[in-house]
């Protein structure tokens, strides 16, 4: 049985092709190594702490492809770091605030450190929660 296959033109629509990026190699032994890095801005900035970590791992969970994209883009530790140094400045301004609010003697300090640091932690706890609904699960 002869079958006569013609091949037709691609009639598909063309590909789009990713923007040209120029890589850099070196060689190590045998091999080429892709000379790749940190950005700059964000080799210069410290390591992310509590609460930039916590909107991290929440956009990669929960955010995936804002999370994707804030990556791809090379934004995502500057995002989170931004993220972190607001959190740090609400956190102290809304606890000066708190303790304002709702007063506790610094005698106690003294007389009954443990219902003094209940005080302070309950309203560490209050101000954390409050940040965590504004700044990271948002």
């Amino acid at each position: 049985m002869n079958k006569n296959v013609t091949s037709q033109p691609n009639t598909a629509l063309p590909r789009k092709s990713a923007p040209p990026t120029e890589i850099t190699y070196h060689w190590e032994g045998d091999y080429l190594i892709p000379d790749i890095g940190i950005p700059e801005k964000e080799a210069k900035l410290p390591p992310l702490t509590k609460w930039g970590l916590m909107r991290k791992y929440y956009l990669q969970n929960h955010h995936r492809t804002l999370y994707t994209d804030l990556k791809m883009s090379g934004e995502l530790f500057v995002h989170c770091h931004e993220i972190e140094e607001q959190a740090e400045e609400r956190m102290r301004f809304m606890m000066k605030q708190m303790v304002a609010k709702f007063p506790i003697s610094e005698d106690l300090k003294n007389t009954d450190p443990m219902k003094w640091v209940g005080h302070m932690n309950a309203l560490k706890h209050q101000v954390e929660e409050v940040i965590k609904s504004d700044l990271i699960y948002n």
